[in-house]
């Protein structure tokens, strides 16, 4: 699919090997899990929607209004990266939720599932917190990790092996704002 020059505007001129994921096609999903998830956590009960920053925060935007049924929002930063380039193992809360996770059902939502390093070391912290039920949310899974401890209950696309930005993914910080996922 060729560039068009709104597109070139968006990523200041930078060429996009390929759009992965429309505007249309992130919607259709997005509305589809937003009712999968209403209609899987049983009704009256609290439900806790805990956004991972800072790639969530398009996604649980769109996902929280397609739940029809009363819910929470609060938000986490995790970080394992620290100041390099590769994971450090160890998951530092940059910022630590203040909500109550005690006898709620809670839907940790992500951007995307690669390494898994992050999820693994956040979500027995999470548990600790006594939620009825601990469960992921995740855009894009890339099915690289090789030992996923936390499986996502519901995955927007698999994802390609490829870099992607756009829809909240960024690179070095842009490319957060594009209406849809791309490929450099």
């Amino acid at each position: 699919m060729p560039d068009t020059d709104l597109t070139l505007a968006r990523t200041g001129g930078r060429k996009l090997a390929r759009i992965v994921y429309d505007e249309g096609q992130i919607a259709a999903r997005v509305g589809e899990m937003g009712r999968q998830i209403a209609a899987e956590i049983p009704e009256g009960e609290p439900l806790l929607v805990l956004g991972l920053l800072k790639g969530s925060f398009i996604f649980v935007s769109d996902l929280v209004r397609q739940i029809v049924r009363p819910l929470q929002v609060d938000f986490l930063v995790a970080s394992s990266y620290g100041s390099g380039t590769t994971t450090s193992g160890t998951v530092n809360l940059l910022y630590d939720p203040n909500a109550d996770f005690r006898d709620r059902h809670v839907i940790v939502v992500e951007d995307i599932v690669d390494s898994g390093t992050t999820l693994n070391r956040l979500m027995p912290m999470l548990k600790e917190r006594g939620p009825r039920t601990l469960e992921i949310c995740t855009l894009l899974h890339k099915h690289i990790a090789t030992n996923l401890d936390w499986e996502p209950r519901w995955v927007g696309f698999d994802a390609p092996h490829e870099f992607l930005i756009g829809y909240g993914l960024d690179h070095s910080e842009d490319f957060r704002n594009l209406p849809f996922i791309g490929s450099l």
